[in-house]
């Protein structure tokens, strides 16, 4: 079982979950802003499925079944979920000892605490994903067109979302893919073939 101490070197590739791929590769050291609590939950569900541990800091609303239906490992996670003002001071701490810290900041994050914060990653050989905005992100994800699917005239049962994530590092242009979240079968990943995920929806309506 590995151990809180034992984590990868500064710059090393972490698990990234598979529906995320070709879009965005976690690593050691690096630093991702969220504009969702759902798809911060599916960049910590790869590292986390992969046994390594994480913390989520300042996410009262982090739903723990939605989460371990993502691949995230509770028996793996640390969560805080009310630090108040002492958020910065348990983000810090936990990314000495785990691999992905999720957090959602009380107060402004300055530039300054973002490098602070930043340093002790690389040295640390963390990630780092933040809800909302972070000061110089390594990574900024965006969930967009999101649109129910299995709703008729007035009736119906919701099926699935399909939703467009978008992934902008630096000045390169946006990566962008479409997920089911979740898909017809109940699983998150990638859209397949139009004729394939009606076909895969039509078999849930029928059963």
């Amino acid at each position: 079982m590995r151990r809180l101490e034992q984590k990868p070197g500064m710059g090393a590739e972490l698990a990234t979950h598979a529906a995320l791929g070709g879009v965005v590769q976690l690593r050691a050291g690096g630093t991702y802003a969220a504009d969702s609590l759902s798809l911060a939950m599916l960049l910590m569900a790869g590292p986390s499925a992969a046994g390594e541990w994480s913390a989520v800091v300042g996410v009262e609303d982090f739903g723990v079944e939605a989460a371990a239906e993502l691949g995230v490992d509770l028996e793996r996670t640390i969560v805080v979920p009310r630090p108040k003002d002492s958020w910065l001071e348990a983000t810090a701490a936990l990314v000495d000892v785990t691999t992905l810290v999720l957090v959602r900041p009380t107060g402004r994050v300055t530039p300054a605490v973002a490098e602070k914060i930043g340093a002790r990653l690389r040295t640390r050989g963390a990630a780092l994903v933040a809800l909302g905005d972070w000061p110089r992100a390594d990574v900024r994800l965006r969930a967009t067109e999101p649109s129910w699917v299995g709703l008729g005239a007035g009736d119906g049962h919701l099926r699935a979302r399909r939703m467009v994530v978008e992934a902008v590092r630096g000045t390169a242009p946006p990566r962008r893919t479409a997920l089911w979240f979740p898909g017809p079968d109940g699983a998150t990943r990638k859209v397949m073939e139009p004729v394939a995920d009606i076909a895969d929806l039509r078999k849930q309506e029928s059963a």
